[in-house]
């Protein structure tokens, strides 16, 4: 029975935050384009609770042509107004915008034979990093791998990626392990890393 085990203080009782925590965050994502979405979606939540993205998550999936970066990399001014304009979203301009340029930035990657997955996973020696802290005082906000990766991903001119936001990216993807050691998922996740 599911409300017996042990879990990370931050998902609460929220049944939506608690689905999250059990199945997603922390788990090894290895696929580009899902690596990407999970980005966007990082950035958007930049100022606001990581539930609220999780309640919007669906629509925004909806609303951005379910973050493909070849349909997303060809929106214009018409896609932004319907943008703007939807109130199932995140109405920011700005990460609107920075959404929008990530998709032409990750198609650059790519088309000039760089997988964008490997390159993100490059930071952490392709590794998943695997703190086990004791309490959630003990995770930290951002790490030295977090600040290279958010410089790195500036200077090829994504936006929305500071070093908080990257280190948030790189615990929901598994880049880090940061379950706490009493918490069910914490083994449970260390075992997907790659032999």
């Amino acid at each position: 029975m599911t409300e017996s085990l042990g879990r990370c203080a931050w998902c609460g009782s929220d049944p939506l935050y608690v689905a999250y925590h059990d199945t997603e965050w922390g788990v090894p994502e290895r696929d580009a384009r899902a690596l990407w979405e999970k980005l966007v979606l990082d950035g958007f939540q930049a100022g606001l609770a990581w539930i609220t993205i999780l309640r919007k998550r669906d629509s925004l999936r909806a609303a951005f042509d379910g973050f493909d970066p070849e349909i997303v990399a060809r929106y214009d001014d018409d896609d932004r107004a319907r943008l703007l304009a939807d109130p199932g979203i995140i109405r920011s301009r700005a990460k609107i915008d920075s959404a929008i340029k990530g998709a032409r930035l990750w198609l650059q990657m790519r088309d000039g034979g760089e997988d964008f997955s490997a390159w993100l996973w490059g930071f952490v020696g392709d590794r998943p990093i695997q703190n086990r802290p004791v309490t959630m005082t003990e995770v930290p906000t951002q790490s030295a791998e977090s600040v290279a990766m958010a410089k790195a991903l500036k200077a090829r001119g994504f936006t929305f990626c500071g070093p908080v936001i990257v280190y948030a990216f790189m615990q929901a993807t598994g880049m880090v392990n940061d379950h706490v050691r009493t918490c069910f998922r914490c083994e449970e996740v260390r075992a997907m890393d790659r032999p």
